[in-house]
Order: C-alpha cells, then sequence, then structure tokens
C-alpha cells in the first residue's frame, strides 16, 4: 500500500497522542485570547488558575493555565482531562474539542467540516515534526539560515496552521519544507502578449535571466523554441512549482498552452529548498542567487497561497520605495544598518477569461507569475548568522529554546540579550513608521534577526509588496509616492498602521517569546515587556521633534482593538470563496501590558 512504510513510521498512538494534546492546549489558549469560550475559573493561586469548559451533555474541559499580560493565557496542556458522565479522562482528541465547541463557538456545519481537514492535516505534520529529534537547540543555532527553516512549527497562533489545503500526502512529503527535500524548478516560456516583465532600474530582463539560468539552460531552452518554430525574443522564461503545473496551470490555462502562448521548457539545473511560507525557493546551488517566490493554490493559514497580480506588477517599484528612504536616511543606513533583500523583478501573467469577471475569487487571479528576491547570503558580513524571528520561537524534542542556547553562546545574561534584541528589532521598524509613516508586517517569517557572535546585531526585514502599508496622513515625507503605489498599498488610519507592529509583531511573536522566557525563569513578564518598553521610549527621547506621531502612533494606550486570527476562520469568513483576500476579524479590545510605562513617553 502508498506511504505505508511512512506512515507506520510517523502515526502511531503514542505521537498521535502527545500532538493532539499539544494542540488542545494551544486551541484553549487562543480561543480564550480571542473570546470565543469562557471557562469557569474554580481555583485561583497567584497567576495560576483551574479552568472548567462547559460543552453540554455533562461534559467538562478541566485544565490549568496561567494569566498572561495582553489578556492572554497559557494553558498547560499536560493538564487537560475531560469530564464526562462524572468519568475523568485524558483529552486526547483535537478534532473532539472542535467538534465538542462548535455550537458554543458558532461554527457552521461547512466551516466545521472543512476545519476538521485542515486539524488533521495539522496533526499529521505535527506528528512528522515530532520525529526531528536528530537536531538539538544547541546544534540548530549554528544550522544554515535556509536549512533551519524546515525546523519550524508554523504559525504560533493560528490553530490550523498547516492546513495545506490542496495537498495530497504524497504532495506533502515532496514539498513541505519540514520534510526538507531539495526541489528543481520548471520553467516555462510565456508569450509577451500575455505577460509583464517589472524590475528595479538596474535589472533589465535579460540581466536577471544570465544570473538565474546558466549558459547551457538558456541555450536548451532557446533551441526548444526554435524547433517549434518559435522566436525566443517574444517569450519570457518563467519557473513554475510542479505542484502548480500539474494542480492548476493546465487546468486553468489550456488555451494558452494549446496555442503555444505558454510553452513547457522542462526543469532547471539548479534546486531549492522551500521555506515556511512554502512558496518561497532558497536556491541552494548558488545561495547568493535570487530566492524565488511562486503561487502554490492551496489554502494555508486563511488565505490561498497565490500571487496577486497587481501586487506583482508593483512589487519591483515598493522595493525602491523602501530602500530609496533607507539610503536617504543616515539612521536607518548608518547606523541600523537595516538589511533590506529587494524583490527586483517580477512577472506576472493574468488570465485571459477570469481577470474579466467582475468579484471573481482572488484565487483565480493569481495563479501564475514569479517574484524574484535578493539572497539575505547578499548581505552577510563575516561573522554574521541569519535566523527568522520565528526561529526564536522553536523549542527542540527536549523542551530546550533556541532562544536559551542563544543567549547562552553569546554569554550574556538573558536580560541583556533581550535588551540587545528590542533595540535591533524597535528602531528600525519605529523609524520607518513615525519618520516615514510607513510599516512593514513583521511577524516572525516576514523579520529576521542577523546574529554576530550569537548576539542580536542588525535586522533585515522581507516581503515588502505582500505586506508595506502607508499611513493615510499627510505626511511630507511620502509625498512622492505615486497615485499607482497607493491604489495597491493599503493605506490605514493611525491605529491600522499602529495595528502592524502593535499585533503583527508584539501580539503575534513577542507574546510566545515571553512565554518562553516566563516558563524557563529567564525573565519575569513585567519585565520582558518593560524592556520592550524602554526600546519604544529609547527611541523617542532619540528623536523628540517626532512627537506628534508618538501619539498619532501610540503604542501605550490602554486598549487597542483586538485583532483575531482563528475567529476569521471559525466565525466570520469561513471558507467562503471571495473576491479578496480575508483580513484579521476585529472584535473588542485587548488591555496593552505597555500602557503601565506610559509616563516614561515623551508627551
Amino acid at each position: 500500500m502508498m506511504f505505508s512504510k511512512d506512515v507506520g513510521n510517523v502515526l502511531h498512538e503514542e505521537s498521535w497522542k502527545k500532538v493532539n494534546k499539544k494542540l488542545i492546549g494551544k486551541m484553549l489558549s487562543e480561543y480564550l485570547y480571542e473570546q470565543m469560550i469562557h471557562p469557569v475559573l474554580t481555583g485561583e493561586s497567584g497567576v495560576t488558575g483551574d479552568y472548567e469548559l462547559s460543552t453540554g451533555k455533562n461534559k467538562d474541559y478541566a485544565f490549568t493555565a496561567e494569566k498572561r499580560l495582553f489578556d492572554s493565557y497559557d494553558v498547560k496542556w499536560e493538564t487537560i482531562r475531560v469530564v464526562e458522565e462524572g468519568q475523568v479522562r485524558e483529552a486526547e482528541s483535537a478534532v473532539e474539542l472542535l467538534t465538542d465547541l462548535q455550537q458554543i463557538i458558532g461554527m457552521s456545519p461547512e466551516t466545521t467540516g472543512h476545519l476538521i481537514k485542515e486539524i488533521q492535516a495539522t496533526l499529521i505534520a505535527d506528528a512528522h515534526l515530532l520525529q526531528k529529534t536528530s537536531m538539538t537547540s544547541k546544534e540548530l543555532i549554528e544550522t544554515d539560515y535556509a536549512l533551519l527553516e524546515g525546523y519550524m512549527k508554523g504559525h504560533p497562533w493560528i490553530t490550523y496552521n498547516k492546513g495545506r489545503i490542496g495537498f495530497g500526502y504524497d504532495d506533502y512529503l515532496s514539498y513541505a519544507p519540514e520534510q526538507q527535500n531539495e526541489v528543481s524548478l520548471s520553467w516555462t516560456a510565456v508569450h509577451r502578449d500575455i505577460a509583464s516583465f517589472q524590475s528595479v532600474s538596474h535589472v533589465t530582463y535579460e540581466k536577471l535571466i544570465s544570473g538565474e539560468l546558466s549558459e547551457k539552460e538558456q541555450e536548451r531552452f532557446s533551441d526548444r523554441l526554435i524547433k517549434k518554430g518559435k522566436n525566443p525574443e517574444n517569450y519570457y522564461y518563467l519557473p513554475v512549482h510542479e505542484w502548480q503545473w500539474k494542480n492548476m496551470l493546465i487546468q486553468h490555462f489550456p488555451e494558452e498552452i494549446a496555442k503555444e502562448r505558454i510553452i513547457p521548457l522542462g526543469k532547471g539545473d539548479d534546486v531549492y529548498l522551500p521555506q515556511q511560507s512554502i512558496r518561497t525557493f532558497a536556491n541552494q546551488s548558488n545561495k547568493e542567487k535570487h530566492h524565488v517566490k511562486l503561487p502554490m493554490s492551496i489554502l494555508n493559514t486563511l488565505v490561498y497561497r497565490g500571487l496577486p497580480s497587481e501586487r506583482t506588477v508593483i512589487a519591483p517599484q515598493v522595493t525602491e520605495l523602501i530602500k530609496g528612504i533607507c539610503n536617504n536616511d543616515p539612521f536607518l543606513r548608518d547606523e541600523c544598518r537595516v538589511v533590506l533583500p529587494g524583490e527586483n523583478a517580477s512577472v506576472n501573467v493574468d488570465h485571459p477569461y477570469y481577470s474579466k469577471v467582475q468579484n471573481v475569487p482572488y484565487q483565480y487571479l493569481e495563479m501564475l507569475g514569479a517574484i524574484w528576491r535578493e539572497s539575505i547570503y547578499t548581505y552577510l558580513e563575516d561573522g554574521e548568522q541569519a535566523i527568522t524571528l520565528a526561529a526564536l520561537l522553536h523549542e527542540d524534542h527536549k523542551d530546550h529554546p533556541l532562544v536559551l542556547s542563544l543567549i547562552e553562546a553569546s554569554g550574556l545574561e538573558p536580560k541583556e540579550w533581550l535588551k540587545q534584541f528590542f533595540k535591533v528589532t524597535m528602531d528600525p521598524l519605529l523609524h520607518y513608521l513615525y519618520q516615514y509613516g510607513t510599516v512593514f508586517s513583521p511577524h516572525g517569517q516576514n523579520t529576521i534577526l542577523v546574529l554576530r557572535d550569537a548576539k542580536p546585531h542588525r535586522l533585515a526585514i522581507k516581503d515588502f509588496v505582500d505586506d508595506v502599508n502607508i499611513t493615510d496622513q499627510n505626511f511630507p515625507e511620502i509625498q512622492h509616492v505615486t497615485n499607482e503605489l497607493k491604489e495597491v498599498l493599503r493605506t490605514e488610519p493611525p491605529e491600522g498602521l499602529t495595528q502592524f507592529i502593535f499585533t503583527g509583531l508584539f501580539i503575534c511573536h513577542l507574546r510566545y517569546l515571553s512565554n518562553i522566557t516566563v516558563n524557563h525563569n529567564l525573565l519575569k513578564e513585567e519585565d520582558f515587556w518593560g524592556l520592550l518598553a524602554d526600546a519604544v521610549t529609547h527611541y523617542q527621547k532619540r528623536f523628540p521633534h517626532l512627537k506628534e506621531r508618538f501619539k498619532l502612533f501610540d503604542f501605550f494606550k490602554p486598549k487597542l482593538t483586538k485583532l483575531c486570527l482563528n475567529r476569521n476562520r471559525m466565525v466570520d469568513y469561513g471558507y467562503g470563496d471571495g473576491d479578496d483576500r480575508p483580513h484579521a476579524s476585529e472584535f473588542g479590545k485587548v488591555t496593552n501590558a505597555l500602557a503601565k510605562f506610559k509616563e516614561k513617553v515623551i508627551v
């Protein structure tokens, strides 16, 4: 039977039980934060409480959790029990919990059914990750950037974080980043009548292709076109992922293939490793070549992983905007020395029919294109090492945190290491926001920590085209931004722009890093957030002329709008096939732990 060995090695009772219990703990923690469940406190000792959640029909979930700041809870997964008809047993099924909560949360049958599929796929991936015991955190801190990505466990907040709807198990084994399989990209020739090429000013199409394909590859591809009676100069060469070709492009672009406006050319010679986003690939044959971002139309963590056409087209313009700001600002350029791997070139292919359908589901507008992003390796100096912020949340099979291994290797005390980390992280993000009304979405995948001697040294930020947003205020510093860019980039009111850092970094990443520092006795929770507040106020004291903007983008407000990611899928958006990508749901307010440090702020 197919995959019987793989299934037998990974899906056995002990591992299945463990991944389910851990996921149940995460589900309860995040559903509590998003106010989808309301358990009763039955006992309390300091921040530790015992809770019971009734699901009706004489069935309760009992567990212990520690209160955290930002209205959060750290549910201890080892403590979760089901109490049913007077009988007590361990909670061992995440899907059972999900179905028990259907009526309480208010999920539709359709949503519940699809979500069961995503939860099951997530659990299978977690079971595979559980088998990755060959590398400890101490060893992983010496591991190459692209390889380290294969040890990550996915989005820390979204509970169905490896749903990957569209993948079969064979696709999972072949293409999931945790499998760490090198892949070759297939190449197509796309007629210039149906494709557009865009690039930054110093990159031409010929220069790009000469850097990405060897002379032999170029000759091989040209010969194939010439044998078909085609002029290679009438085509752009475009890489595609094998899964996308087999599952989407043949089915959705058959006319273009039949009329040889799209011509398959075969696989390239280079091999790549998929990164955590699944659709971004790091070249392993030559690490200084571009990282390639390709559409893979699977549904994962809220959205289909395509390439939005309008953003693909403007990617190089956004790169020039972001880099132009840095190059002309001494603080960013010379002091922060922020690294900005640019999206240097892109090819976009609009579908000839879907693109003409008003309000067509967005997934059909994102199927064919490519973005070439500069490799992080081209920016690293001697002695520097890059890791994503997501890596700081990793705990190995012995529950030893990677961040603890870094602190130990650095020779610094935890407080000093984290102080450096916050300065390195916050200075460039705050300067872009306050000085230029421009913000990134600095979550764990997009934000890269550059280390030297295991210490935070400088920051790298990537993925501009999906996540750069600008203020709707009349800032003179961004008056030069074209209407074309403004039409595609999101313009946000002050709190909306603040949220990209508050939720994208504080809630979506630092909340979990704080949990690690508390659970491993590295730092008290208030001290952790106090160091973050100090980093913000240190920046503000450095640039007092921006004090009116500190009020505009206020990280010390007592409460901010609570954005929710699980609630979006489970209650608000479901699995609808709309014309726009779903955004985080807004629900209530979150108590801002930084508010207690407000007295330090320049006003």
